[in-house]
Formats: C-alpha cells, sequence, structure tokens
C-alpha cells in the first residue's frame, strides 16, 4: 500500500512539474514591441504600488484595473519598506509584495516589477533606508564599491523572493518585465565618467539574475543592451529607443500630479491624457503605463520629497480610496478598447504617416486584410476637417480620432461617451466612548509632551548638529537645547531693548520655546525647504531656556546626491538687540540634543500607557499634546476619511496603524483657475485647484482598519487644536452626469467594422456604480444647446420641451439605461445646429 501511495505522489509531482512547464512563458522583444509566448502584444499598463493601499483593497483595486482596459500593473519594490534593518527583512502586512502580485496574476494580468532600487516615487528618501547612509564610503548610484555590493544584495533578494514563489513570466508567473534603477538620465551628468560605468554594472548586474524575463531602464538613453530604454513624461509621442532592436515603451505617463503641502491640488483633463495616450500608439509605441492608475496614501511616514502630502490620490483613473474617478476611468477605458481593435494592425507592420496639413497627420497601419488609422490634429487653438481616403473627418483641436478599419472612427480623445460623476463627502461627528475609564465627559484623554529635553538618552554636542545624521530618521523630531544665564546687566536686556532671536535651519520645520512657552514657528516649502526665523523674546534675569524643536516632513527623494542634503538647525542662532546693534551668537555653544518625543518612547502612538490624562478642563489649542479617544466604527461600508479642518500639524494613529502626517494649517499657494483648457501642452502647474485652503483636510482611513467598536484614535497635535472638532467623513456618489453631442462617435462597445452597424448614432448611457443601486431620480435632461458642466447644467437658447420626461422615462428605476442622442429621439429644437444631450441623474 505505501509503494502505491508513493507511486500517485511521484505521478502527481510529475504532472505538477509538467504543468507548470506548460505555463511558463517565453517574454522577448522585437523593434515592434514585447513578444509573449511567440505573439507580439500591444499593452496598456499601469502604476499601483501595494504599501499606499491595504490587503483588503487590493484585489478590488485589480478588478477596477482589468476591468479599465489593463493588461499590466507596475509597481515598485521599496527597499527602505522591506529592509529597515539591514539584513532583517519584513513582508508583512502593506509590504506582502508576493500577495499582491499573486493577486494581479490570479486576475488575469500580467505585472512589471521595477526593483530600482532607488525608485524616486515621491516616497522617504527615495526608497533608500537611511542606514545606507552610514555604509563606510559609500556614495549612492555611482561606480562605487559599498554601494553596488548593497543594491546587488538587495536586488538579488527581491528577485530570489520573487523566483522562490515562480512568479516570473519564465516559471508561470505574471511578471513579464523588470526594471533596474530609475530615471538615472536625469542626473547622469552629475557623476562624471563613473556614471557610464555604474550603468554598464547595472545592467550586467541584473540580467545575471537570469529572470527570463526583459529588463528596462526608464529614462536611460545609454542604456546598453539588452536592456530597453524607456521614456517618462506627460507625453512620449516623440520618444524613440536608443536602438533599432528595442520597442516604444512609455514606463510614466503622468496621470495627473503629487500633492504638496503648501501647494495646490494638481490635476489631469483626461481630454489631454487621452490625446497622449492615442498619439503614443499612433506614433509606434506599444506598452503605455500610466503613473498613476491608483495612488493611494502615504501612511506613517513614508512621504519624500519633502512637503509631499499624505494623499498621494494623483488624480487618478482610481481615486485614493479606491473608487473609480469618472470621466477618466470611462473615456481611458473607451481609449483601450479603440486601441485593441487595431492591436492586429499595430503589430504587423511600421506606420506610414501623411501630413494632411499643418498640424494634422494621419498614421496608417496596413498589413493585408488589416488596417488601422489614426488622425491627429497637434493644433492647440483651431478645429479641423480633412480629407483621409477619400472621407471627410472633423478633427477637433488637440484630438486624435482612432479607425480600426481605415474608415470610421471609433473613439476621438476630445470627446466623452463615459459618465461624469460628483461624489461628496458627508461629515459625521465622531462616536466617542465616553465610558472609557481614562476618559472624561468629553470622551478624550491626553498627556502633554516635555518642551525640551526629558528623556535620559539625550546628549550634548559643541555647535549644532545636522538632523538626518543625527536621528537616522528614526523620528520626525529632533530637539536642539539650550540654558544661559543671563546676569541682568546684557546690552541686549537693556531697558528698551528690542531682543529678537534669529534661527536658520535647513529645515524642514521648526518650533521654538523660549522658558518652555512657544515664542513662534517657521516652515520651509516644496520650493525651499529652508526656515528662517526672527522672533521677538523676552529673556528674564537668571536662567533661560532655548529649545528648538526641529522636525522633517519626509527626506529629500530626487535629484543627484539627494542623500546629502541636510535638514535641521545649521545656524546662525542668535540673539539680535534691535536697539543696541548688540549681537551674541550661540551656534557654537554646548547644546543638549534629544531625538524624537518622549510619547514614542512610551508607545502612545499605540494607546497604551496608564499615564493618560482624564479630567474636565480638557486642554485645547495646546501645543504639543497627546490626545486619545475610543470609538464606534461609522455604519455602512463607504470609504472613510478624518477631518482635520481647524487643526495645526501632528500624525494620527487609529488601533496603531499610522493614517500619516496631517498638516491642514498649511493652506495651498498657486494659481488656480475655474476652468482648465485641455488643449495645448500640459505641465504639473497648469490645472490647479484649491488655492487659498488647507491643501489637505481629509485623510484616508482604511475600512479594515476599523473594529466595530472600541477603536482607539490618538493624536499628536504639534501646534494646538480642539480634538472634540474631529468628525468623520464618508465619500459617497452625489450625482452622475453625461453630456453627448450628436457629432460624438457610438459607444466604443457598439462599434462593428459591418458598414451596417455603423448607422448607429451617438448614445448618452447612465449607470449606477454600485450593484444595488437604480437611477431614482433626473436632477436635469437637456436636448438642443445645454452649458455647464456637471452639477451646474443650465438650457441653452434652445431646448425640446420633452427631454426630460424622455429621459425619466428610460432610466428612473433601472441600474442603467442608454438613449439615443437624436432629432428621431428628442425632435429638432433648433434646425441647422449641432445638438447634445445633457443629462445629471441621482442613484439610490
Amino acid at each position: 500500500m505505501k509503494e502505491v501511495r508513493f507511486a500517485v505522489v511521484v505521478v502527481l509531482v510529475v504532472l505538477g512539474v509538467l504543468h507548470s512547464f506548460a505555463l511558463a512563458v517565453n517574454v522577448t522583444y522585437d523593434n515592434r514591441a514585447l513578444v509573449i509566448d511567440g505573439k507580439r502584444r500591444v499593452l496598456v499598463s499601469g502604476s499601483i504600488h501595494y504599501p499606499r493601499s491595504t490587503p483588503e483593497m487590493w484585489p478590488g483595486i485589480i478588478q477596477k484595473s482589468k476591468d479599465g482596459g489593463l493588461d499590466v500593473i507596475e509597481t515598485y519594490v521599496f527597499w527602505n519598506l522591506h529592509e529597515p534593518v539591514r539584513n532583517q527583512y519584513d513582508f508583512e502586512g502593506r509590504k506582502d509584495l508576493v500577495k499582491f502580485i499573486k493577486l494581479v496574476g490570479a486576475a488575469g494580468l500580467y505585472v512589471h516589477v521595477r526593483i530600482g532600487p532607488y525608485v524616486c516615487a515621491e516616497w522617504n528618501y527615495g526608497g533608500f533606508p537611511v542606514w545606507l547612509h552610514f555604509v563606510p564610503g559609500i556614495k549612492f548610484r555611482t561606480d562605487n564599491e559599498p554601494f553596488k555590493a548593497e543594491m546587488k544584495r538587495f536586488t538579488a533578494k527581491i528577485v530570489d523572493v520573487l523566483k522562490q514563489e515562480n512568479l516570473y513570466a519564465s516559471q508561470g508567473g505574471p511578471i513579464i518585465l523588470s526594471q533596474i534603477e530609475n530615471e538615472y538620465g536625469n542626473v547622469q551628468s552629475s557623476f562624471g565618467s563613473a556614471a557610464k560605468s555604474y550603468v554598464q554594472w547595472a545592467a550586467t548586474m541584473a540580467t545575471s539574475l537570469n529572470t527570463g524575463v526583459p529588463w528596462v531602464m526608464c529614462n536611460q538613453p545609454d542604456a546598453p543592451d539588452p536592456i530597453i530604454n524607456t521614456c517618462n513624461g506627460f507625453y512620449c509621442d516623440q520618444f524613440t529607443p536608443n536602438s533599432k532592436n528595442k520597442p516604444k515603451m512609455w514606463t510614466e505617463n503622468w496621470s495627473g500630479w503629487f500633492l504638496s503641502f503648501g501647494g495646490a491640488l494638481p490635476y489631469r483633463p483626461v481630454e489631454d491624457l487621452a490625446f497622449a495616450v492615442a498619439r503614443f500608439y499612433q506614433t509606434g509605441g506599444s506598452l503605455q503605463n500610466y503613473y498613476m492608475y491608483h495612488g493611494g496614501t502615504n501612511f506613517g511616514r513614508t512621504s519624500g520629497g519633502p512637503f509631499i502630502a499624505t494623499s498621494y490620490d494623483y488624480d487618478a483613473p482610481i481615486d485614493e480610496y479606491g473608487l473609480v474617478r469618472q470621466p477618466k476611468w470611462g473615456h481611458l477605458r473607451d481609449v483601450h478598447k479603440a486601441i485593441k481593435m487595431c492591436e492586429e494592425a499595430l503589430i504587423s507592420t511600421d506606420p506610414a504617416v501623411t501630413s494632411l496639413g499643418p498640424n494634422l497627420e494621419a498614421t496608417v497601419y496596413k498589413s493585408g486584410s488589416q488596417c488601422s488609422a489614426f488622425l491627429a490634429n497637434v493644433d492647440s487653438q483651431s478645429d479641423k476637417t480633412v480629407t483621409f481616403n477619400g472621407n471627410s473627418y472633423h478633427l477637433p483641436a488637440w484630438s486624435v480620432s482612432i479607425l480600426p478599419d481605415c474608415k470610421n472612427v471609433v473613439l476621438n480623445t476630445a470627446k466623452i461617451n463615459s459618465v461624469t460623476t460628483r461624489p461628496s463627502f458627508s461629515n459625521q461627528p465622531l462616536k466617542v466612548d465616553v465610558s472609557a475609564s481614562e476618559a472624561f465627559d468629553s470622551g478624550w484623554s491626553w498627556i502633554d509632551e516635555p518642551v525640551g529635553i526629558s528623556k535620559n538618552n539625550s546628549f550634548a554636542n559643541l555647535g549644532l548638529s545636522e538632523q538626518i545624521n543625527t536621528t537616522a530618521d528614526k523620528s520626525d523630531y529632533l530637539w536642539y537645547s539650550l540654558s544661559t544665564d543671563i546676569k541682568g546687566d546684557e546690552p541686549y536686556l537693556a531697558n528698551g531693548s528690542n531682543t529678537v532671536l534669529h534661527v536658520d535651519s535647513l529645515g524642514h520645520a521648526l518650533h521654538v520655546f523660549i522658558n518652555k512657552k512657544l515664542a513662534g514657528s517657521g516652515k520651509g516649502s516644496g520650493g525651499s525647504s529652508k526656515v528662517s526665523l526672527d522672533i521677538p523674546i523676552t529673556l528674564v534675569p537668571g536662567r533661560n531656556t532655548i529649545d528648538l524643536l526641529s522636525l522633517t516632513v519626509g527626506l529629500q527623494n530626487y535629484g543627484a546626491f539627494f542623500e546629502l542634503r541636510g535638514a535641521g538647525v545649521t545656524g546662525p542662532v542668535k540673539l539680535e538687540s534691535q536697539n543696541n546693534n548688540i549681537t551674541v551668537d550661540l551656534s557654537s555653544e554646548q547644546w543638549t540634543y534629544q531625538i524624537g518625543l518622549e510619547g514614542e518612547d512610551l508607545g502612545l502612538p499605540s494607546g497604551s500607557t496608564s499615564q493618560w490624562l482624564s479630567q474636565p478642563n480638557l486642554p485645547k489649542n495646546k501645543p504639543l499634546t497627546w490626545y486619545k479617544t475610543t470609538f464606534d466604527a461609522p455604519a455602512g461600508s463607504d470609504p472613510l476619511a478624518l477631518d482635520f479642518t481647524g487643526f495645526g500639524k501632528g500624525e494620527a494613529w487609529i488601533n496603531g496603524h499610522s493614517i500619516g502626517r496631517y498638516w491642514p494649517s498649511y493652506t495651498a499657494s498657486g494659481q488656480c483657475t475655474s476652468y482648465c483648457d485641455y488643449k495645448g501642452s500640459y505641465s504639473a502647474n497648469k490645472c490647479l485647484r484649491n488655492c487659498g485652503k488647507p491643501s489637505q483636510t481629509l485623510y484616508h482611513v482604511p475600512r479594515s482598519w476599523l473594529k466595530p467598536t472600541s477603536n482607539t484614535l490618538v493624536l499628536f497635535e504639534e501646534i494646538g487644536s480642539d480634538p472634540t472638532r474631529l468628525s468623520f467623513a464618508s465619500k459617497q456618489l452625489g450625482s452622475l452626469c453625461s453630456h453627448v453631442s450628436e457629432s460624438h462617435p457610438a459607444p466604443v462597445e457598439m462599434w462593428s467594422s459591418d458598414s451596417k452597424q455603423q448607422k448607429t448614432g451617438p448614445v448618452l448611457s447612465l449607470e449606477c456604480p454600485s450593484p444595488n443601486q437604480v437611477i431614482s431620480s433626473i436632477k436635469f435632461a437637456s436636448f438642443g444647446t445645454p452649458r455647464g458642466t456637471c452639477g451646474s447644467f443650465s438650457h441653452g437658447k434652445c431646448s425640446s420641451q420633452n427631454a426630460l420626461s424622455i429621459v425619466q422615462k428610460a432610466c428612473i428605476g433601472s441600474k442603467s439605461c442608454s438613449v439615443d442622442v437624436s432629432i428621431k429621439a428628442f425632435g429638432d429644437p433648433c434646425r441647422g445646429k449641432t445638438k447634445s444631450l445633457a443629462v445629471e441623474a441621482y442613484c439610490q
């Protein structure tokens, strides 16, 4: 019987091996595209960074990415996340890279792993662990033996982890691409002759790891064979690989831009993003990746910059909370469908390009019976009508029309068929548990953070120490403390003297305490992290204390030698008498230092310790205060955020999980406009919202971090606030809109190469996003010349009188509905004019 069991086991093992070989895929490339299992592929990719969401969110985000037409998910691998201490690795929870990749594979998508290990990514220290800075003799990202040894060790570790789980396509897994280094070409000239040998070494090291899939280097014009050099940017249609044997690939198409504390909110119109995508495939591109497709959240202290905000939403097609952003997600999905209709022609041949006039271009891919064409108008001002293959086509400015059969337009990038959603946040007070033993009537308890030196491990140095070298980024905070005796007859204390404390700092922010009282604060910005303060102070005869609390807001993540950019008080620190013109330089005195806060050492972020105070006089608007409460989770399943409107600056934890740094007291500067024209080249400052308001007030709280009851919330407030003002905000769908004209193509899914089917005209479609919702009411409907945008539609000079009743009849009570945009359906309220149908609806 044992022999039979053994034979069965052997057979099963053999079958398993054969099965794994059967699933193994050969991934190569040629001049036209990646070649997967012997077939060229035109691929659409999107970046999703696993630690910027939660494992519970991953399946939904991945499925929405697939539904949006993606073939590939791209992610960085974050060295400082996985190896916070040298040779001590962490792949748990949000750091579970293997689980994330397996989920992507299970959804039927491919993976591009960008190991780097430098990632930039607005991530703390560019993804490098700070301990790397202290390796003797090290110089980052150059031909330096200590750095190369550490880089190779980590890269090999990640490759080995992935190989152990059979995750490469050559093993039957979903990984079809890997990246080594990242945007090195942007800074390469700063490293001199050693840069070229470093690039060659990195390429050789990566390929020696035998992953069985191609490697890429983005923004690396001299990427050596067989590494594929790729493009990053808002537009990459004019990019050309450095070899005729390599495909044209775009690793970062920036779907928006990141938010900085002190900055306005950037966004990128979908018409421009769709134009960039279509132009890339029109000009021979074969793989395009959105950076980001889901941006997510910089939980904890992971944001870099400095001054990168906690939200990393990036105006991505899937928003920070995991909800689709419309019309961006839907319109890009239609673009992807249109591109895929052309795939057979695109992979078969090189394009033939013809000028149709100034700023007008026709690109044709024809091989045998396959023919697809792109018609582009790259003029940023004027619409044009062109003749192509004997037919007339109207091309809006800054748009591309896609013709899968070289005859009929399936999509124009400037004409959106997708719905627009208007999300809203509904606030509700924090349901605090006032029965908690340590809380009083308010439901809150507190602990004061001592001003100045309070820990036993403090130390003294002559002069001012640079912060990052001192703290090794174990904390945002470093105390610089000085005691000085004033006899009473110093010139700067003379009657009428106006004494000012001058402090210069590399940043990123600073609080100044004189004799334990907050005297003033300063902060840098994304443009310059330096802080320079002149604070009027009052000193008294006898002993005086000067306590400077310097803090970082994410370490530098970009630029040549970024690891050498310091932080903290560099001086000079001077007492100046404005009346007597007397200056006393304190910079070279003996300063006492404390790394971090006492509350951090006590474990206050977890809510533990018995030191929490509960008394009727809850301190409010008091600097350096820890607050704690216990609360019940808000009902329902809508995504949640904490609303920190009116707060100062600090960090918050729920059940021990850090939701990140909050800083609503930092208001946004910039040039905002009420309207952003998508036409013309986009830049990070072109389209801005929120000027003059806090850069960020809402901070994502993943539902999976909450229990039904007895949740612990801890805040550390630096500046001062009233914790009882804190509330939850749930994100909900406000209304659903669409605006489609008679000149729009029919929806992509209705397109057919059958000429009989081409008579189908434009259609306005609505669909409630949640499975259990139906369209409950129609707020607005107009066929004619309606004006405005979703939420502010109005009737134009002509409007069909029966538009509202027709739309109500077609849509109310249904999860989805479609209405023909035609005079046949609505009549003709104004002959000779191109009409459109605008609708705003509510789902319930």
